[in-house]
């Protein structure tokens, strides 16, 4: 009897037919490369470098968002303390990323300085003799070179799943996403976490045909996406399960030890990433929480405690889920409440989201469903993404959809394919959209974290249906200044400001309207918008009483009195 070969369980099994394979056939004349081979890379370079021009245009002209000083400052603490101590609800990995561009800016940090991870951000910033601009920069600089990457990604993703021509609407629609331009362009962990699930996805997708290779190193993105943010924790059973089943092949006996040991490597590996970022912070990984952690009991309390990663790991989600436990206030269409709506991320998505990117999505979902040998794709694709949106729906914060950054990522491979079904119509029409949402996109350029599609008035009217990071994060502090000294030299200014940045350090000088009785505001009104959406009692009465004369960025409104 005739003896098999020896082969590795995450390789597919040999068969009798390979032993004795037919004779070859003569090698055929090498024919001539294709003239317009040159034109696919030469379109990724273009759309990579108008991207790279809108986020960092973006990065120079806007001051500090309201989370990015303590991502900074937590980078700046990692490179001179070498301890995991402010902003423990979120792992290293992704603030080691911006320690890179902190690191170059060289800042002054006083070490010595006690206070909460906010007042350290703000005295990093603005109290230590360091210039914010240059300092944000700088921070935000690896952030931006990483959202280009994961371009590459997507471009790569849909490349192998219906050819160039679908790598290439895949790689337009991520590189106009206003979204994605918005927060790439920020030292913030949104886009990185999505960014290595995306990543992690399509590693498993090439696993199918060569594991030994493909497989760890999903598990690795993998990782990554967890020593980023701990919101990507309910991804992981998909992506062990799409492991399992990327090298469910081989000999019938064969596939249970395949498939078990695949999602072992993939666990294994995001495991020693998650652990390997902390030791580069700390190689003694201590951990003396400055903040008070609550106990999280039941059901979510075991699972805390079952999670193999470092204390402050499990701390850091047992904090998250008790941010889960405030009252924070939403605003949808207008409406102002306390608590979240599960409809919200959905809601806001089809507000933010350019119209021919949503019908790009719409129909590359379908045909990623129905066409036969796209089908095996779809787990892939829409599985990790759905996923994590439905999470993302059950939260508490309806603060933005930077919570769920990774649609427009997974969406763009789903659209490119596309030009993957038999429509007469598919070509010209899907040209048609993407030239729709370049243009759309290209408009709202450099003010894209307030960008709305046309159908909702487009960006100067998000405020009217959302707030907070969707439309004014406090990133228009410097234009404002700018526009205060252009027009509105001498007068009298009182100043609502929702942001982390210091009014005074851009030479705005201001008082604050609510301290005062209605009588003594007289002037200009200077209100955020996510602070006119929640507005009530004294300051909703300042503003009815007033008439609005400019906006600054379509994120402050400026009215006089």
């Amino acid at each position: 009897m005739m003896a098999h070969e020896q082969h590795s369980v995450l390789e597919p099994g040999t068969h009798d037919d390979e032993e004795h394979p037919p004779p070859r056939a003569a090698a055929p004349e090498r024919s001539p490369r294709p003239r317009g081979r040159w034109l696919p890379p030469l379109l990724v370079v273009v759309l990579l470098a108008q991207m790279a021009a809108a986020m960092v245009t973006t990065a120079v002209q806007q001051t500090p968002t309201i989370d990015e000083p303590v991502y900074v400052a937590t980078a700046a603490d990692y490179l001179h303390e070498h301890r995991v101590r402010l902003n423990p609800e979120h792992p290293p990995l992704g603030k080691l990323v911006i320690a890179v561009g902190v690191a170059i800016a060289g800042p002054h940090v006083d070490t010595s300085y006690k206070g909460d991870q906010g007042q350290f951000g703000r005295h990093l910033l603005y109290e230590s003799g360091n210039d914010p601009w240059r300092l944000m920069f700088w921070a935000r600089l690896p952030v931006i070179a990483l959202t280009l990457l994961f371009g590459l990604v997507v471009f790569a993703f849909a490349r192998e799943l219906a050819g160039s021509a679908a790598g290439l609407t895949a790689l337009a629609l991520y590189a106009f996403s206003p979204d994605v331009i918005a927060h790439g362009s920020l030292a913030t962990l949104d886009v990185p976490a999505a960014g290595f699930v995306l990543t992690s996805a399509w590693l498993l997708w090439r696993a199918r045909r060569r594991p030994r290779m493909y497989v760890p190193l999903a598990g690795a993105a993998l990782g990554a996406a967890l020593a980023t943010k701990m919101s990507v924790l309910p991804v992981v059973p998909v992506l062990l399960a799409l492991a399992a089943w990327a090298v469910w092949r081989g000999e019938a006996e064969d596939r249970r030890k395949r498939a078990a040991l695949g999602a072992g490597v993939v666990a294994v590996a995001a495991v020693a990433v998650v652990w390997a970022s902390y030791l580069v912070v700390d190689p003694r990984l201590r951990w003396s929480p400055e903040q008070p952690v609550p106990a999280v009991h039941g059901l979510k309390g075991l699972l805390v405690g079952l999670l193999p990663f470092p204390e402050s790991y499990r701390d850091g989600v047992r904090i998250q889920f008790g941010l889960e436990n405030y009252p924070w206030q939403g605003f949808l269409f207008g409406h102002l409440y306390t608590g979240s709506r599960w409809y919200y991320l959905p809601a806001a998505l089809l507000v933010k989201t350019p119209l021919g990117m949503l019908a790009l999505w719409a129909c590359g979902a379908v045909v990623l469903l129905t066409v036969r040998r796209l089908r095996p794709a779809a787990p892939y694709v829409l599985l990790p993404a759905g996923v994590l949106l439905a999470a993302a729906m059950t939260g508490a914060r309806d603060f933005g959809t930077r919570y769920a950054i990774f649609v427009p990522m997974f969406l763009a491979v789903a659209a490119g394919c596309v030009l993957a079904a038999r429509w007469r119509w598919a070509p010209l029409a899907t040209g048609a959209l993407v030239l729709f949402v370049a243009v759309s996109s290209l408009l709202t350029c450099p003010y894209y974290l307030p960008y709305s599609n046309e159908a909702f008035g487009g960006p100067a009217e998000t405020h009217l249906r959302l707030h907070d990071s969707n439309v004014d994060w406090g990133q228009d502090l410097g234009r404002l200044a700018d526009r205060l000294h252009e027009r509105y030299r001498g007068e009298r200014i009182w100043l609502v400001y929702k942001g982390s940045g210091v009014p005074s350090y851009y030479g705005i000088h201001a008082s604050d309207p609510r301290k005062v009785t209605p009588r003594q505001v007289r002037g200009l009104l200077v209100v955020s918008d996510s602070a006119v959406a929640k507005a009530q009692g004294r300051l909703a009465a300042l503003i009815h009483s007033s008439r609005p004369v400019d906006s600054v960025g379509d994120s402050i409104t400026i009215y006089r009195r």
